[in-house]
């Protein structure tokens, strides 16, 4: 009896001891697969999930996984060849319509020379507003395609933060005085160096800008920091802290008849990201906030 009890005692220890290894491999396994799927959702790769374990289980649930993850890279190439294929579609139509607009300004601006009654001449006025508000639109159609697209190379050269802002300030003074806006610029006597590319410098702030003159309700706060941080604050008491949080998606507007694409804050971010930079949206207490941040970078 005492025999039987000590086989019994060892055949459960056995149990146990294959149990636990059991248990250990199909953890490890586990562990494996999930370790191996968050990788292949965070990077565009072709590799799939590989695993240790020969159980046929884990095995097969390694294999449902790559199925799903096969139909998801197939599905993402689709969508970024479709997203390219729309963007090269806008840039050549956004390009093919700009000649006529411009042609069309053309034909306008001699008839202006000419004698004629004034309802006439009030009527081509408001058909020149016209055209120059979709011309504008339609390039605001153009850069953002391009710019998305990756056609552009930057060209990153050490450039002063502080000089580029005033610059683009000075650009849209007579715009913001038109709107009755007063800035209020403070900007460091040191001189903030980033290697950054110019001219989408030059285009970010002047959309930041641009968007401020849209929302703004008579004040304009733009501080440039030491650290590469730029703020740009205005009164906007008809934004609620929704719109302001959708201010970056591409093409959203808060006003749909407010003559604009809704892609102005989308090319800051495009661009801003590009360079390395960040930027973010904020609102609270009817003031709309719109940071921007270069961090240094070795050798500028």
């Amino acid at each position: 009896m005492t025999i039987l009890l000590c086989v019994l005692a060892v055949i459960l220890i056995i149990i146990v001891i294959l149990l636990s290894y059991k248990i250990h491999v199909l953890h490890k396994s586990a562990a494996e697969i999930k370790e191996a799927f968050s990788e292949k959702l965070e990077t565009e790769t072709n590799t799939l999930i590989d695993i240790s374990s020969r159980d046929p289980y884990m095995r097969e649930l390694a294999d449902t996984i790559n199925s799903q993850l096969r139909l998801l890279r197939d599905e993402r190439q689709r969508f970024q060849q479709g997203d390219a294929n729309v963007k090269d579609a806008i840039a050549n139509i956004s390009h093919d319509i700009r000649t006529p607009l411009t042609a069309i300004r053309g034909y306008l601006d001699m008839l202006d020379q000419k004698e004629m009654p004034e309802e006439v001449r009030r009527c081509l006025s408001i058909i020149g507003d016209r055209t120059d508000v979709l011309n504008q639109m339609t390039q605001e159609l153009f850069h953002y395609s391009v710019t998305t697209s990756g056609h552009i190379a930057q060209n990153s050269e050490p450039v002063s933060l502080n000089r580029i802002l005033e610059e683009s300030i000075s650009a849209y003074y007579a715009v913001l005085k038109g709107c009755k806006i007063t800035p209020s610029v403070a900007i460091p006597e040191k001189a903030v160096i980033r290697g950054l590319d110019k001219n989408a410098l030059y285009r970010i702030f002047g959309n930041i800008i641009s968007n401020a003159v849209k929302y703004s309700d008579g004040n304009l706060l733009i501080t440039l920091y030491e650290s590469g941080n730029i703020e740009f604050t205005n009164h906007a008491e008809d934004l609620d802290e929704i719109q302001a949080g959708r201010l970056l998606d591409r093409y959203y507007t808060v006003k749909t008849a407010n003559k604009s694409t809704g892609l102005g804050l989308s090319i800051a971010k495009t661009l801003t990201e590009q360079m390395g930079g960040s930027i973010k949206v904020m609102y609270a207490e009817g003031m709309l906030h719109i940071q921007l941040l270069f961090p240094p970078v070795m050798g500028v």
